[in-house]
């Protein structure tokens, strides 16, 4: 459904040390850096960061989320646990199994450097 998404960051820097190990844990490389961007690229998509081009700060999204599919619990939680080391945040519960309508998943959710809601997810079967 969806061919990338970005998200934007005012200090591409900061955003690049977070998000290569972070990435590192689902399987991508550190990030391609294009001037003002860094691309994550992997066989079903793009995961992009940003200094904004209109030059105004970039802020996170209010009740937005961006969830990232894991292979089982284990790497959700490398995932979570690359994430804080790297200087992101923990929100929301700690990871865990959650059940609701959409069945029993497992997540962990971070706060990058800049204030963007980041979820790791594992549909369990």
């Amino acid at each position: 459904m969806f061919s990338h998404i970005m998200v934007g960051t005012n200090d591409l820097d900061r955003a690049k040390a977070f998000y290569d190990p972070l990435m590192a844990t689902l399987g991508a490389g550190p990030a391609a850096v294009d001037g003002h961007r860094i691309f994550y690229f992997t066989p079903t998509g793009v995961f992009s960061v940003s200094l904004p081009i209109n030059g105004e700060p970039a802020c996170y999204g209010n009740g937005a989320t961006i969830g990232f599919a894991c292979k089982d619990s284990a790497q959700a939680d490398a995932w979570h646990a690359a994430g804080l080391a790297a200087g992101g945040t923990a929100c929301e519960d700690p990871p865990g199994v959650r059940e609701g309508s959409s069945g029993k998943l497992y997540l962990a959710y971070l706060r990058d450097p800049d204030g963007n809601k980041l979820c790791a997810l594992h549909r369990m079967g």
